[in-house]
């Protein structure tokens, strides 16, 4: 059974960093598709920042692009997402999310991962994020 747990959620201030953790059982994230997604009240979810793990390659959003960093770690099965200089637009339950399939690099045009490429089928419970002014 995959799961993947969220972690690092909190109130801060506008200006303040945070540091968001998801936590994968069941799901190998060496060399797939790896994502966090946000919801804020009353819109709808959208993507924030990919990585595809084994290469580390990136791709941003661009709202968030120069201020959050994702990344990944093999031996702890895991990604996180740094955010720093929030904005209160940026308060949103933040989503983990995996790949349906392992994909080789050869997937993805010149081992540049990009969302259409990704087929998101496993998703965490949540983490919320709140940045008052």
């Amino acid at each position: 059974q995959v799961q993947l747990v969220e972690s690092g959620g909190a109130s801060v201030q506008a200006g303040g960093s945070l540091r968001l953790s998801c936590a994968a059982s069941g799901y190998t994230t060496s060399s797939t598709c790896m994502a966090w997604f946000r919801q804020a009240p009353g819109k709808e979810r959208e993507a924030v920042a990919y990585i595809y793990t084994r290469t580390g390659t990136t791709y941003y959003a661009d709202s968030v692009k120069g201020r959050f960093t994702i990344s990944h770690d093999t031996a702890k099965n895991s990604i996180y997402l740094q955010m720093d200089t929030l904005k209160p637009e940026d308060t949103a339950t933040y989503y983990c999310a995996g790949d349906k399939f392992a994909r080789a690099a050869s997937f993805f045009v010149g081992g540049r991962v990009t969302p259409e490429k990704c087929e998101i089928g496993y998703w965490g419970q949540g983490t919320q994020v709140t940045v008052s002014s």
